[in-house]
């Protein structure tokens, strides 16, 4: 049973919203905690429950392929909606295979390797190749992602926020790749901001955002924040595959 708390914001009555943090190729947890949604709601029904991934899905970790495979077309938990943030991996990701050869160093730097061998491409291979190595479904996928879910109280991102600038003006890249001086920031954001990104030992909640990247590509565990009216609760999968170096992030 999940241990619920007050949250600093609420949703509508009958909404649920269940939000996992980084995934960067870790499909075997994804599933898991996947699981691990349906037996809560198995539990604990309720009228609208929403699945959203905060972004990051691809890079590191062994299996993006998989990852985007179980996340496409549809939603991998039967009848329940979902919504696919767009992270800074993936904007890097969609640049390299769009011939973009700094964007490419980057992401190989960054991750792309794995996320290549992943798909069976070899990382040394011509760049060239990448964009038709890599299935169309999972390109448009990306393509797909959103920079940006409001509901009640709260906004999603991928990483972070200006302050001082309204959700509506924020800028891409912030959204994307924000870490100061958002992280430490005490300003009202106009919502509480739901994020990943950076990440953290354990879920950190405040009173003007809500952090749940926990590191499972790194060793930690992957994270999901249970919303519901004016309250709040984790769920969590531990490691199941071999967590890549500290040094890579």
């Amino acid at each position: 049973m999940i241990e619920l708390q007050p949250a600093p914001a609420s949703l509508p009555p009958g909404r649920r919203i269940y939000a996992i943090g980084d995934i960067h190729g870790c499909a075997r947890q994804l599933a898991n905690l996947h699981e691990q949604i349906v037996d809560d709601l198995a539990v604990r029904p309720v009228a609208s429950p929403l699945l959203l991934h905060i972004g990051d899905y691809v890079d590191r970790g062994a299996d993006t392929a998989g990852v985007i495979a179980a996340l496409i077309d549809r939603c991998p938990i039967p009848g329940m909606e979902m919504v696919n943030l767009l992270g800074n991996h993936e904007s890097t990701m969609l640049d390299a295979l769009r011939g973009e050869r700094a964007a490419g160093t980057d992401w190989l730097f960054a991750g792309g390797k794995a996320a290549l061998q992943s798909y069976g491409i070899d990382p040394n291979g011509p760049r060239d190749q990448w964009a038709f190595l890599i299935p169309r479904t999972h390109q448009a996928f990306l393509r797909g992602l959103v920079l940006m879910h409001r509901e009640g109280g709260y906004a999603f991102v991928h990483a972070g926020v200006r302050p001082g600038i309204p959700l509506p003006d924020q800028a891409r890249d912030d959204l994307l790749r924000a870490r100061q001086p958002f992280l430490y920031s005490e300003a009202d954001f106009g919502a509480v901001i739901v994020h990943g990104h950076t990440p953290v030992k354990a879920p950190v909640v405040r009173h003007n955002r809500i952090a749940i990247d926990t590191g499972a590509v790194f060793g930690g565990p992957m994270t999901c924040v249970v919303l519901e009216a004016g309250t709040l609760g984790f769920l969590s999968v531990d490691p199941v595959d071999t967590p890549v170096s500290i040094a890579h992030r």
